[in-house]
């Protein structure tokens, strides 16, 4: 077979990503619907968690989403009483998140969750952060300059 012929998607890069990433979401289903959570709500939560108080726009960054994305989901997150949303004293345009009381406990019942995903993948620790950091080198490197 000849460097340009064409791939089948199992012989994709591209597919194999795309794929995984489909398996993952599926895979942390069951972690997280006893919780009330949905994969995206889970990933805001935790920036939250690693870091209250941020803006809607830092949690769109370290999200990569767009705020027509990222809206309705914090949304979400606050009539679920986890997250309250209020504009920024210092700055009337940024929107600032913080978690309440329940949003912290939920934190702490969440807890299990990475270490059921690595349980549930076949990995430690340190398999899951260097393919974590191959797969962010692609895409760093695959983003546009």
């Amino acid at each position: 077979m000849s460097d340009d012929a064409p791939l089948s998607p199992p012989q994709m890069l591209c597919f194999a990503l795309y794929s995984a990433a489909h398996a993952m979401q599926a895979a942390y289903k069951p972690l997280l619907e006893p919780l009330g959570l949905t994969y995206p709500q889970y990933l805001a939560l935790s920036a939250l968690w690693a870091e209250d108080g941020q803006t809607v726009g830092q949690i769109g960054a370290a999200l990569m989403l767009d705020s027509n994305t990222l809206t309705p989901l914090l949304k979400r997150l606050e009539a679920a009483g986890w997250v309250t949303r209020r504009r920024d004293t210092g700055d009337e345009r940024q929107v600032r998140l913080r978690l309440t009381e329940a949003g912290r406990d939920l934190s702490r019942a969440a807890g299990l969750v990475p270490s059921c995903f690595l349980d549930k993948a076949g990995m430690d620790r340190d398999q899951a952060g260097q393919l974590r950091d191959a797969v962010m080198a692609l895409r760093d490197r695959l983003r546009p300059r």
